[in-house]
């Protein structure tokens, strides 16, 4: 009876884990499958002509065979990517410290980030082009203000979600406000932020590649424009199929990262 009674305990967490991370890699593969599944269909079945929307066999061997070209396009708009979406982690979560921490400077700052947020950035990438020229600083600022508000209103709201009772417990400690930011109010938001700066890591490539379109010379943003103007969809669809891969990755990424530093959050979802 001893040994009847032992022998179910050590399975029991194991197998929901593996069945987890099968499914958290299986189910995203079934649907890119049954999308390009639904595309190839689509194109032979309504006889679709390359020009308008090639099919994914073409958009692959194009990829290949422009694969030197596509891979140095795609160099450009990463690092665009990840270079403007470093600086506004560097600018907004210092700038979100403080107006968490004020109420003076939210009440100054919010509206003028809020009217920087409402207009169209796209209105905004010409000016730009011609304040900085067609080099790669514009393509960064676009991205800067496209991730800046995202993070740091994330930010803003993981540090005023802390919880009143852990705020006395370290004021019961005579802890210091130092003290009580770094080991209350910020890991605390860490859940939050993340939140935010995966939603801003998804808008940083639609502001590289919006400032590719307005003036660039290279890029996946240009060769969109450069093969929409030769009619050459199959190198546009190459293009688009590598920034979706960009942006799977670069959100990915910080998925992990997430995980790594925060797997208390995680285990509490």
């Amino acid at each position: 009876m001893t040994v009847t009674a032992r022998t179910p305990v050590v399975p029991s967490r194991v197998v929901p884990n593996r069945g987890a991370a099968v499914r958290a890699v299986l189910l995203p593969v079934a649907a890119v499958v049954i999308a390009i599944g639904l595309w190839w269909a689509a194109t032979e079945i309504f006889a679709v002509p390359a020009f308008i929307v090639p099919g994914p066999q073409l958009v692959i061997e194009t990829l290949f065979e422009n694969f030197a070209f596509l891979m140095q396009q795609t160099l450009v708009t990463l690092l665009e990517t990840v270079l403007g979406f470093l600086i506004a982690i560097v600018i907004g979560v210092p700038l979100a410290m403080a107006i968490a921490r004020s109420k003076v400077l939210e009440q100054m700052l919010y509206p003028l980030l809020l009217a920087v947020n409402s207009v169209p950035k796209v209105a905004i990438a010409p000016i730009l082009l011609v304040w900085m020229g067609f080099g790669i600083t514009p393509k960064i600022v676009m991205v800067v203000l496209l991730c800046f508000f995202p993070i740091v209103l994330s930010t803003v709201s993981g540090l005023r979600s802390t919880p009143s009772d852990l705020v006395e417990l370290t004021a019961s400690l005579s802890a210091r406000p130092m003290q009580e930011f770094t080991k209350v109010r910020l890991w605390w938001a860490m859940p939050q932020i993340f939140v935010g700066l995966k939603n801003a890591i998804t808008l940083a490539v639609i502001g590289a590649v919006i400032g590719e379109f307005v003036g660039a010379s290279s890029g996946l943003g240009f060769v969109i424009v450069q093969s929409g103007a030769s009619a050459n969809m199959a190198l546009a669809f190459s293009a688009i199929l590598l920034l979706a891969i960009i942006s799977i990755a670069l959100f990915y990424i910080l998925v992990l990262i997430e995980k790594r530093l925060l797997p208390w959050a995680e285990e509490n979802r």
